[in-house]
């Protein structure tokens, strides 16, 4: 068969059935019917009562009715998250884009509410929109959440997920592989792979990944596998008509190509597409440490760890009453550290050890080794801990002081973990580039495994974060924070 007979029996070929995305996404349409409902109805009710409640517009009063008003702003606000595309398979079940779009339609739908009062002198009960705007956000905003759990959920059990076939050099394909593996909750199951060289019934190194042959078998291998998705990792083999035919051979709709650049840790507001020529010219923004992100990133550190300390006070004077009537010695251990711009600090902490902790650390270092991190010093059971910091450690506590840190300027409240200066010695040329912003008292390391992660992936996180940093998501890992310490997930 001809490669252009087989695009047309492909093409031809009946579409599947309702797709994954196709059910999610009515899923969550139902879901958003009966919140705006619910929430509409219920503002109403609460504003004016059961009785039926009038308003003017223009000269003319008691024309028109609030129920009439209610029915249109819950019409307007479905149509609204359509066309802003929040139930798009793209956004839902992973990253911010999803909850970004929700509040930009309805802050979007409350302008223009407002516009349209304005224009048509309607006079609006403001408590009734004031209240109903931004409870029915937070109601489809909770909502999405707890989708957002069942679908992960779903696609732990490998259900919810687009089929990928991955298709490239196998070196690519293998790094691919390993790199969706890891982040199941993304939606993307691979269940095959078609290489250069590779025979059928070959599997990727490492995996039990299927191969289904090379890539004049990709057409073929999709039909087999039931594969719905394909990405190519490396380009170096296909040429660009090659890849043009093979999106040609794809069912619309049902089947998606999906190519991935040599690109690795960048952000996605930092990725632009923009086609020049006919070429999907890719642009990434280098990141920036300066000007208004880092005068916004420092008012915010102010202003929070300032609210922090003042709320917290009680509870610090009781933990540092606490350490030192358990046992002898300062109630703080003060640490220098290394920080931005490799200059050095000193980090704050409630005293969690006995006072010859660093006296005792040499004979330790040894028997740390066996626990996997071959650069941080981390001991499940460090006897040098006492009672009492065992359960600050545990629940963080003990971190709590560096909001003074904070504050004076030395760290951020998100950010690299900041590292001892013996192992800044031990450090790669690359892994510098952790200095390029504060350390932080958290950060993606610590909310992603802590004490559990290896010393590659404690770098990667780092770098990510320095490469990617925003407010938004400083608040995303702050919120995590605070789950990982109520569960003293990997805290030793």
């Amino acid at each position: 068969m001809s490669k252009t007979e087989e695009r047309r029996t492909s093409a031809q070929k009946p579409l599947q059935k309702q797709s994954w995305s196709d059910d999610f996404s009515r899923r969550i349409f139902l879901t958003d019917v009966a919140v705006l409902a619910v929430v509409v109805a219920a503002v109403q009710i609460i504003w004016f009562g059961f009785n039926s409640a009038n308003l003017a517009v223009g000269q003319a009063s008691g024309v028109v009715s609030y129920t009439f008003i209610s029915v249109a702003i819950f019409v307007a606000w479905l149509l609204v998250l359509s066309v802003y595309g929040t139930r798009g398979r793209r956004v839902v079940g992973t990253g911010t884009q999803e909850y970004k779009l929700i509040a930009d339609a309805t802050v979007r739908l409350f302008g223009l509410v407002a516009i349209i009062a304005f224009l048509f002198q309607i006079d609006f009960a403001r408590g009734y929109i004031l209240l109903a705007f931004p409870v029915g956000l937070i109601g489809l905003l909770f909502t999405r959440w707890i989708w957002r759990k069942w679908l992960a959920a779903k696609r732990a059990q490998g259900e919810y997920a687009a089929k990928v076939l991955l298709v490239g050099s196998a070196a690519s394909v293998t790094y691919i592989a390993r790199e969706l593996s890891r982040r199941p909750d993304a939606g993307y199951l691979v269940i095959g792979a078609c290489v250069p060289t590779s025979l059928v019934g070959d599997s990727l190194p490492g995996t039990s990944i299927p191969v289904f042959g090379n890539f004049e078998r990709i057409t073929r291998a999709m039909e087999v596998s039931g594969a719905d998705t394909v990405v190519i990792t490396s380009a170096d083999e296909l040429p660009p008509e090659r890849v043009r035919d093979l999106s040609w051979a794809l069912v619309p709709g049902k089947q998606h190509l999906v190519v991935a650049p040599s690109l690795v840790d960048i952000g996605g507001p930092r990725i632009h597409t923009r086609p020049v020529a006919g070429l999907p010219l890719i642009h990434v923004e280098t990141p920036r440490y300066e000007g208004s992100k880092r005068f916004a990133k420092r008012t915010f550190d102010i202003c929070m760890s300032l609210i922090f300390i003042a709320l917290a006070s009680p509870f610090l004077l009781a933990c540092a009453l606490l350490v030192k009537v358990t046992s002898p010695g300062p109630v703080l251990f003060r640490q220098e550290r290394v920080g931005y711009n490799g200059t050095k600090f000193h980090m704050l902490k409630f005293r969690s050890m006995v006072i010859d902790a660093e006296e005792r650390l040499l004979e330790l270092q040894k028997e740390s080794r066996a626990e996997g991190n071959a650069v941080m010093f981390k001991m499940r059971d460090d006897p040098r801990v006492t009672s009492v910091g065992r359960v600050m450690r545990r629940f963080s506590i003990d971190e709590l002081p560096q909001l003074f840190n904070v504050f004076g300027g030395s760290m951020s409240l998100v950010g690299p973990r900041p590292p001892l200066e013996r192992e800044v010695d031990q450090y790669e040329k690359h892994v510098h580039r952790r200095f390029m912003v504060k350390p932080g008292i958290t950060g993606l390391w610590q909310v992603s495994g802590r004490s559990n992660l290896s010393w590659e992936d404690t770098v990667r996180l780092d770098l990510f974060y320095v490469e990617n940093w925003s407010l938004t998501g400083d608040l995303v890992i702050l919120w995590r924070t605070a789950k990982a310490v109520v569960a003293s997930e990997g805290a030793y």
